[in-house]
């Protein structure tokens, strides 16, 4: 996620620009598929891979073999189970999850 250069607080996407929550700075957005999803009252963000924000891993991609993921942790059951990681391939884009 972007953070706001004057206050350092979370920028939020509003009408293809980012503004900041606290001071209403506005930043323009860097990259070109910013998406955002509203399910149940919730924003959800997901920033594409040019601005190389999400945190890749060494793990096998079951549909192509390539061995470098990016992931994420979702939070998909009860409170009280782990946490599911969602992995996306570098190569091919294969989503998968692990429990």
């Amino acid at each position: 996620m972007p953070f706001c250069p004057k206050c350092k607080s979370l920028l939020l996407p509003k009408d293809g620009k980012f503004e900041c929550s606290k001071c209403g700075n506005v930043s323009q957005r860097k990259g070109s598929n910013i998406i955002v999803e509203k399910q149940k009252q919730r924003e959800t963000v997901v920033l594409d891979k040019e601005t190389n924000l999400l945190p890749k891993t060494r793990v096998a991609c079951p549909k192509c073999g390539n061995n470098e993921a990016y992931w994420i942790l979702r939070q998909t059951r009860a409170s009280d189970e782990p946490e599911t990681r969602i992995f996306t391939c570098t190569k091919c884009e294969h989503r998968w999850r692990a429990y």
